[in-house]
């Protein structure tokens, strides 16, 4: 289950504070940083992080920064966005979870919430994407009560369709998406 907390502590370098949203067993969830850049470049430019993205990574730190400020827009217009995933031992970025808002149509549907996941590579096996989407599912139906929740893979992502299975999603529809076969699973706030 996921705790939730509004408390602000130091970054593991001293640097940033952070507001953590909620806080599991071994992470906390909070707020993407500026300064979360690096870590995010390392994940988002690692090829088998990328395999089941339908997209290649990225070449250069400026896309991380990129997505970060996009990320951070989000939390200003919607109160929502995706979530730095940090380890409670090491004080290290190891991934996101959490929310994009999809106003654009995408399998018949628009202006949804869609859950999304990403981790390092060297954290993979571990239990922490599932422990890390359970606590942002849970907080995103305690705390901003949304009434559902979709999320969309790959069709041969099996790892992030298992995770999807452990939270209580139902597969509901496969389809086409820029010319990939996807996935399309749903969650209701009960």
């Amino acid at each position: 289950m996921c705790e939730i907390k509004k408390i602000e502590i130091l970054t593991n370098k001293g640097e940033v504070r952070m507001k953590i949203l909620c806080e599991t067993e071994r992470l906390y969830l909070r707020e993407i940083l500026p300064a979360d850049a690096e870590s995010m470049f390392e994940m988002d430019s690692d090829a088998e992080v990328y395999k089941f993205l339908g997209r290649k990574p990225i070449r250069n730190i400026n896309e991380s920064k990129k997505m970060i400020e996009s990320i951070r827009d989000q939390y200003k217009r919607i109160g929502i966005g995706r979530w730095a995933i940090v380890e409670k031992e090491s004080g290290n970025f190891i991934g996101w979870t959490g929310f994009k808002f999809e106003k654009e149509n995408q399998n018949g549907h628009s202006d949804f919430y869609n859950l999304k996941f990403r981790l390092l590579r060297k954290y993979w096996g571990k239990g922490y994407i599932t422990e890390a989407t359970k606590a942002a599912v849970n907080y995103a139906f305690t705390e901003l009560k949304i009434p559902e929740i979709y999320s969309m893979t790959l069709l041969g992502n099996l790892k992030s369709q298992r995770v999807l299975d452990k939270l209580g999603f139902q597969l509901e529809d496969k389809f086409k998406f820029q010319g990939d076969d996807i996935t399309w699973y749903k969650l209701k706030n009960k």
